[in-house]
């Protein structure tokens, strides 16, 4: 895909992979879209992708409210008039040794809610702009590291660990991706995911503890390639690992699981949708 012109939301771009990704982007030609929660990284982003001819704007919004991600979806909305590339790359890592359980303003499990649930409620929310004129791409930023989900005890009260809580929900994004890709079959709008590089040398790393030892230029490249190859023309529903096509966890692959994290999803953004209204009602 030509990049050149084209519009691009990368959320969680103004740290670590997501910001190399806006701003390769932006040398690229492309219209970025910069997604942070702290105003000041943001402005940084954008000033440093306008520094080398490229064209940016900063989106504020704080993932882990549905609320704000309904919000970062109408300032979108409101900025442009066409998608042709989202990728939902913003995430909270494992918490290192000893992480506790949190939860999002909705209530819900942290790492579902902000690295699953966040990006099916604003991919579902920008659908029509990605449809708008095709081909778009989405691209959902996963991991090797990938666990069952349990839907007897999805926002995990019992037996919670940061690494467990971390995998289910990157586990999600990937089940996510080929049942949107099914759905989305004849549209001209292709979505996958990937493990763009293990233990880069980020943030989120760091604070779990790990001493890096990955490149975030590796992770980009992996990123850019889903978002742009030509090779991928047309493919929808796959996973990468790095850039070589690969399998995720077996759960993956079950019809059945698929159909009821949808329903689950649905009926989580629903509730959430619901409880806004009713607080500023």
């Amino acid at each position: 895909m030509e990049l050149k012109n084209k519009t691009v939301l990368v959320t969680g771009s103004t740290d670590g992979v997501g910001r190399v990704v806006a701003e390769r982007l932006g040398a690229a030609g492309a219209r970025v879209l910069v997604h942070g929660r702290d105003e000041g990284r943001a402005k940084a982003t954008v000033a440093a992708i306008e520094a080398k001819g490229g064209n940016a704007e900063f989106l504020l919004a704080d993932l882990s409210s549905l609320a704000e991600v309904r919000r970062l979806a109408e300032a979108v909305r409101a900025s442009t008039d066409r998608l042709d590339i989202l990728i939902n790359n913003a995430g909270v890592g494992t918490g290192g040794q000893g992480a506790k359980r949190q939860v999002s303003a909705d209530g819900y499990e942290l790492r579902f809610a902000v690295n699953y649930l966040a990006g099916f409620l604003l991919t579902s929310e920008l659908l029509p702009l990605l449809k708008a004129r095709p081909p778009a791409r989405i691209v959902n930023v996963a991991s090797a590291g990938q666990q069952a989900i349990d839907f007897a005890d999805v926002m995990l009260t019992r037996g919670y660990s940061g690494v467990r809580a971390y995998c289910q929900s990157k586990l999600a994004q990937i089940l996510f991706t080929i049942d949107l890709a099914e759905q989305l079959q004849g549209t001209g709008v292709t979505v996958n995911s990937l493990h763009p590089a293990s233990y880069m040398d980020t943030t989120m790393v760091r604070q779990a503890g790990v001493t890096p030892w990955s490149s975030v230029e590796t992770g980009a490249d992996a990123i850019l390639n889903l978002a742009a190859s030509p090779a991928l023309e047309g493919r929808s529903g796959l996973y990468f690992d790095g850039q070589r096509e690969s399998r995720p966890d077996a759960q993956a692959y079950d019809e059945k699981a698929r159909r009821r994290l949808r329903a689950l999803s649905l009926e989580l953004t629903r509730h959430s949708s619901t409880t806004s209204r009713e607080q500023h009602s």
